[in-house]
């Protein structure tokens, strides 16, 4: 075999490696290309708004009224008011619930979150009673409140409008501080505008644990 022989033979297998290394680097391209996006799980008490709109076996808690029978896992309760808030783009609406008692202790807050990043908006319920801070106002900083230690979130300034019977005036401000512990759960302090704080853990809930009656 004469020595340009050997040459065009060398040539010819290098051309050869470079065209399978080309290859099989354009197919790991196309490969990560088409793994789909992995979506984070939701958070306890949130499900995606559009499956549950479009699920008839499912009652959409954004539609409840005041005056319906709410029920809310096993307790049956009355939606004696609303308060409608919005801030910065979000709404959300907080029932008052009766259950036959002398006063009213629990708040279902329904609220339509937006998802990370374009992802499918889901739906938030959350179950609110009443905790006994004695004077205590919501710090920017960690807040210990019976024993636990409780880290801020969110705060903020919403406008609100009242429906039935809230104790708020009609239309109005309300102030909010959020805060979040380490196991997950969550306390807010919230006040009407020049009145005093007050504050409830909240109790996720999943959508498709409250339901309503609503009267003819």
């Amino acid at each position: 075999m004469t020595t340009m022989t050997v040459i065009v033979l060398g040539l010819v297998t290098v051309v050869v490696l470079l065209g399978v290394v080309t290859a099989v680097v354009a197919a790991s391209r196309r490969s990560r290309t088409r793994q789909p996006v992995r979506t984070p799980p939701a958070a306890p008490g949130e499900s995606p708004a559009r499956d549950l709109a479009s699920d008839p076996d499912y009652f959409d808690p954004r539609t409840i009224k005041v005056g319906d029978t709410v029920y809310v896992e096993a307790a049956r309760y009355r939606a004696v008011g609303a308060v409608h808030c919005a801030v910065q783009g979000e709404q959300w609406t907080d029932y008052l619930l009766d259950e036959g008692a002398r006063r009213y202790d629990s708040w279902l807050s329904v609220a339509e979150r937006p998802g990370p990043g374009g992802e499918p908006s889901h739906l938030e319920v959350l179950l609110w009673t009443d905790v006994p801070t004695q004077g205590m106002v919501p710090a920017k900083h960690m807040l210990i409140v019976d024993g636990v230690e409780f880290s801020p979130i969110e705060r903020g300034t919403a406008a609100f409008r009242s429906e039935g019977r809230t104790g708020l005036p009609e239309r109005g401000l309300l102030d909010f501080a959020d805060y979040r512990a380490s196991d997950g759960r969550l306390l807010s302090f919230q006040r009407v505008q020049g009145g005093q704080w007050e504050a409830a853990y909240a109790r996720p809930l999943t959508p498709g644990s409250v339901r309503a009656e609503r009267l003819p």
